[in-house]
């Protein structure tokens, strides 16, 4: 079966107060999305990237490529106004019938193992969307204020999110709605049951400072075979 990432790296950095996009920030002298990358690469012989990048940083993209494991299957397009056209602009260069893992390009700590386990969960069932319990106590605003909900039955849902090629095809062909937070509900308005897949604690989205902190604290022990 045919396999593409599209691998979306759009973002601005400004909840990380930067003028460089978090996608392009180092960790340990690499960029964050040279990490995702490499993961990516190195779950699969034959899979093939499309990256979404901004205009205005095709450029840094290409220097970053050909740092790779393997350059020659990457390829970059660019995104829209919305994650939903970054998307949708990905999936245009998607040709063949194919497995369609869509991965947010700031979880750089994913792992070979959850991709090979969503490309097994999409195989089998049509999509696959890894997702974790959350630690925390959860309460949810009402007409009378709040009450707390079981956190056992809420899940905190992360990329890379994988479907059938037709179905996020075609789910994709519909106008945008603000309601499409991620692919997994873009592809649910067809009318699609979701199915979710054990994800990882440690497949953090690079959304604060904090969090280049603790990427670096988790690439370091994996360096030496600590997790």
């Amino acid at each position: 079966m045919e396999k593409y990432a599209v691998i979306v790296a759009g973002g601005s950095g400004l909840r990380m107060g930067t003028t460089v996009p978090k996608q392009f920030l180092e960790i340990n002298e690499r960029p964050v999305i040279w990490y995702t990358l490499n993961t990516f690469l190195e779950s699969f012989d034959d899979l093939e990237i499309i990256l979404v990048l901004p205009q205005h940083y095709v450029e840094t993209g290409k220097t970053i490529i050909a740092d790779i494991l393997d350059p020659k299957r990457v390829q970059i397009t660019t995104g829209g106004a919305t994650r939903f056209h970054s998307v949708k602009n990905g999936l245009d260069l998607v040709k063949k019938h194919s497995i369609i893992f869509v991965h947010d390009g700031v979880r750089c700590l994913l792992t070979t193992d959850l991709i090979q386990r969503c490309f097994r969960g999409a195989m089998d069932r049509g999509n696959a969307i890894p997702a974790i319990v959350p630690f925390d106590s959860l309460r949810i605003e009402t007409f009378n204020g709040n009450e707390i909900i079981d956190r056992n039955k809420v899940r905190i849902i992360q990329t890379p999110q994988t479907f059938y090629s037709d179905i996020i095809k075609t789910a994709f062909e519909q106008d945008y709605h603000e309601a499409f937070t991620d692919e997994a509900s873009v592809v649910e308005q067809l009318g699609i049951k979701i199915h979710l897949i054990e994800g990882e604690e440690t497949n953090i989205k690079i959304t604060h400072p904090l969090d280049l902190l603790i990427a670096e604290k988790v690439l370091e022990e994996r360096a030496l075979g600590l997790s």
